[in-house]
């Protein structure tokens, strides 16, 4: 088998990440807020969530908590992909999981039906939106977001492979005995089309802007 190189670790220079940390770091929170407000809402989660919902009911680890250890374990993924790690990866893996928690911990549930229809419409624009800015930062994408460029780069649209990443997982929270609802679809079928739209007006010039490590294998 030839050389290839199996992984790249990015990191930024100085002067880019003044530039483009405060975006990458805008659309993990607003990813944080849009998911902790689905859960809050009660009418069905996204389908990431209703697996992380699923194992956090089996085990009574905090939802987000969860979050951060299935990122981790989904950068497994990414060798046959060969997906670049950033630092915008090990940022999603923590902070959006940190920011539902820490919401989560806070903020009471809504009682009136109406707060809670905004909070689950509102849920996969915030998400989509989030996935954007920090996407196109150039940072390094999520580890369920490599996924879907990793399957980008190889000729499928994203927005389609963000929706079968997502029904993929939606299937395997249902079979935990995560929620599934109305919101469950609403954020299935809106996601790939806003974080596609969000990816095309967010995504900043391509520059010389980091310093890459290149692991090969092979023989």
């Amino acid at each position: 088998m030839g050389r290839y190189p199996a992984t790249v670790f990015a990191f930024p220079t100085a002067a880019s990440a003044r530039r483009r940390l405060p975006r990458l770091l805008a659309g993990l929170v607003l990813c944080g807020i849009g998911i902790a407000g689905m859960v809050l809402a009660r009418l069905g989660l996204g389908p990431w969530d209703v697996f992380h919902q699923g194992l956090s009911d089996r085990t009574g680890v905090p939802i987000g908590t969860v979050g951060i250890l299935i990122g981790f374990a989904v950068l497994l993924a990414w060798i046959p992909l060969r997906q670049r790690i950033g630092l915008g990866t090990v940022c999603n893996i923590v902070i959006i999981g940190l920011v539902i928690d820490a919401i989560l911990a806070v903020a009471p549930e809504p009682s009136a039906f109406a707060v809670r229809v905004v909070l689950m419409a509102a849920g996969p624009v915030l998400v989509g939106v989030g996935c954007g800015l920090y996407i196109g930062a150039g940072l390094g994408p999520g580890p369920r977001d490599g996924v879907m460029t990793g399957l980008a780069d190889r000729g499928i649209p994203p927005w389609i492979a963000r929706t079968g990443v997502e029904l993929s997982a939606l299937a395997a929270g249902w079979l935990l005995g995560g929620t599934v609802g109305a919101g469950t679809l609403w954020f299935a079928l809106a996601i790939g089309p806003v974080a596609h739209l969000a990816l095309d007006r967010f995504t900043m010039d391509a520059d010389d802007h980091v310093e890459a490590i290149t692991v090969v294998s092979g023989e």
